[in-house]
């Protein structure tokens, strides 16, 4: 896929921000637009075109990228009143890059079908850190030749990008891969305020376990930040509940009881209640601080 091709960026939030600097950075062509003007301000100064509109940012483009916080929003911004169905050209792609109900993308990607528009769904892992230094893992959905055509776009963005099946997949892929971090995060806080509260020196015990089977790249990524104090956000709580609960209504959905996935959503749930909800994380160590 030639390097030139004219791409749109919609929501240029914690992620998508350094996502759309990283394809300017390859030398693509992007027009962007942003709810708030700031965050397409900075990415004006390094070469992309300012949109006053999403329709805008979409209109003629060869591949649309959406970054937005869940599914409505992605459904208001593709087949709303003003939705960019009605400005992406024929032929053309959206990659929804979001984290969202895997039934949303499948309706929204029948939606632009009949348009003759494609759509992979490419939910992202790794957070800020990973999407400021483009080593993101990207997990896709759609038509596997499509994916194929687009993964020079994806590993501009990120380190990996896998394939995972059909429209949809890449956002079961994400909710596995939420659950498995969500519930990591958790062990680590239940078990690093069980050594400080027992009186052994948390990044002691941070050291010797974690080239161990405990060690994980949650646990590199999170344990320091839960010593330091640092709650500042690479992944929002907010945004962790939101994951869930589009876990936990898949599950639904499929006949499966999630009871880890339920309980630790209910641990954000109260750390939200008590003002954590723009926090990192990594401040589900806080709900121990009650306990």
């Amino acid at each position: 896929m030639e390097k030139r091709m004219e791409i749109g960026f919609i929501g240029l939030g914690i992620m998508g921000r350094p996502m759309c600097k990283n394809l300017l950075k390859a030398g693509y062509c992007c027009s962007v637009y942003n709810r708030t003007s700031k965050a397409a301000e900075e990415l004006g100064a390094l070469g992309a075109k300012i949109c006053g509109s999403a329709g805008e940012a979409a209109s003629q483009k060869d591949v649309v990228i959406t970054m937005l916080p869940d599914s409505p929003q992605v459904k208001e911004v593709v087949l709303g009143e003003s939705g960019i169905i009605n400005s992406m050209k024929k032929g053309s792609v959206l990659i929804d890059m979001s984290s969202i109900a895997p039934l949303a993308s499948q309706e929204i990607g029948a939606a632009l079908e009949e348009r003759g528009i494609e759509m992979l769904d490419a939910p992202v892992s790794g957070g800020e850190p990973k999407a400021v230094d483009g080593t993101l893992s990207i997990m896709a959905g759609g038509c596997k030749e499509t994916f194929e055509k687009m993964k020079e776009i994806f590993l501009c963005m990120g380190s990996s990008a896998v394939y995972c099946g059909s429209l949809g997949a890449g956002n079961t892929t994400k909710l596995a891969n939420q659950i498995v971090a969500a519930l990591n995060i958790a062990a680590c806080s239940e078990a690093f305020t069980l050594a400080q509260k027992a009186g052994v020196d948390p990044e002691t015990v941070y050291q010797a376990i974690r080239g161990g089977l405990a060690g994980s790249a949650v646990m590199d990524a999170k344990v320091p930040m839960m010593i330091e104090g640092n709650f500042k956000p690479g992944f929002k709580i907010s945004l962790h509940i939101k994951d869930l609960s589009n876990a936990l209504e898949t599950g639904h959905g499929v006949g499966m009881g999630l009871p880890l996935t339920a309980q630790v959503m209910e641990m954000l749930q109260q750390l939200r209640a008590d003002g954590y909800g723009d926090s990192d994380h990594s401040a589900l160590v806080k709900y121990y601080e009650k306990v």
